[in-house]
């Protein structure tokens, strides 16, 4: 009886496949090789989600998530991230996202943060978790996933009218007024989905927003080419060549890209090919440069107390990768 009402449960809150078609979202069809590239990755995030939904246990799910093709696994935990944060909320005992993230699931944290990132776009603000819990370093990616929640599913608002929501309340202390980046680090993402994986439109995409986003967007845009792929070589240096001055800030969301694939696992050719393009150097290098930087204070922040120690982490990788003048 258990097991029905937890596939009833699965049924019931995981949302229908057809909301990842690209058609339906109004998303660029560069070709059909990258429709189908990014509604896999769409349907297996709502396999991981619904895994999540259905589990008894955070192990019940990681058994069934192992199973998912290497290229698609981080997106299937991604979404059962997102489910188990849902879980959480309807349910405020249960503690499936910290079990989830204290086994399997730390392999792909980067990925489940974002994924619990989606979660808080679709809970009411009293059932979201306070952002304390997590992290105090990776809790921006929450934001991160949030963002890209928001432009995949809001993409006339946030992506065509580059609205920025005023009203959205994070406490998160002296750091607060940070949000808005991490926010556009995650809309920088779902650009790539957006424009279905044409740099050129990405790029024009971006390059339409205000100047003082860009940064954050093509870091966003630079972390998707690599994870999720679907350009060529030729496309990838074109997006690096649109990149311009902000080519460090690509460079930079490569390299987190190609650390999260090395930590779960996951190193797929695509995620090669992008960060000797994007990068210069193959992804184990790149990950290295993202480790080399990263703060021993994770609570902390830079030398002026404005930006958090995140931001402070992903400001040395990109300006470690200015300085080596390969990107």
């Amino acid at each position: 009886m258990a097991n029905f009402l937890r596939v009833l449960r699965g049924k019931i809150l995981t949302p229908s496949v057809s909301a990842t078609r690209l058609e339906n979202r109004g998303f660029h069809e560069k070709s059909p090789q990258a429709r189908e590239l990014l509604e896999s990755i769409g349907a297996y995030f709502l396999t991981g989600y619904r895994y999540a939904a259905e589990a008894g246990t955070p192990a019940e799910a990681e058994a069934r998530l192992e199973h998912v093709p290497t290229r698609f696994r981080g997106f299937a935990y991604e979404g059962a991230a997102m489910g188990f944060t849902i879980v959480d909320a309807l349910s405020p005992r249960r503690r499936r996202l910290a079990g989830f993230l204290a086994g399997r699931g730390d392999h792909h944290v980067y990925m489940a943060y974002v994924g619990a990132g989606w979660a808080m776009a679709r809970l009411p603000r009293f059932r979201r978790p306070e952002m304390s819990v997590y992290d105090p370093l990776l809790r921006w990616l929450v934001l991160d996933g949030y963002g890209f929640h928001q432009a995949y599913f809001h993409t006339e608002r946030y992506v065509r009218r580059h609205f920025r929501d005023p009203a959205a309340q994070w406490r998160l202390g002296r750091h607060t007024p940070y949000a808005h980046r991490a926010v556009d680090q995650g809309i920088g993402r779902a650009l790539w989905f957006v424009g279905g994986t044409d740099p050129e439109r990405v790029a024009t995409m971006i390059d339409a927003f205000p100047d003082a986003r860009h940064r954050d967007l093509y870091s966003g845009a630079g972390l998707a080419a690599t994870y999720a792929g679907g350009a060529s070589e030729t496309e990838l240096v074109t997006l690096r060549e649109r990149a311009g001055s902000h080519r460090p800030h690509l460079a930079q969301g490569s390299a987190f890209a190609a650390q999260a694939r090395i930590r779960a696992g996951l190193l797929v050719p695509h995620t090669e090919l992008a960060t000797r393009v994007l990068c210069g150097m193959a992804p184990e290098e790149a990950a290295q440069v993202s480790e080399d930087a990263r703060p021993a204070d994770p609570s902390g922040h830079d030398s002026t107390g404005e930006v958090p120690a995140y931001e402070a982490w992903r400001a040395r990788i990109a300006d470690e990768f200015a300085a080596l003048g390969r990107c």
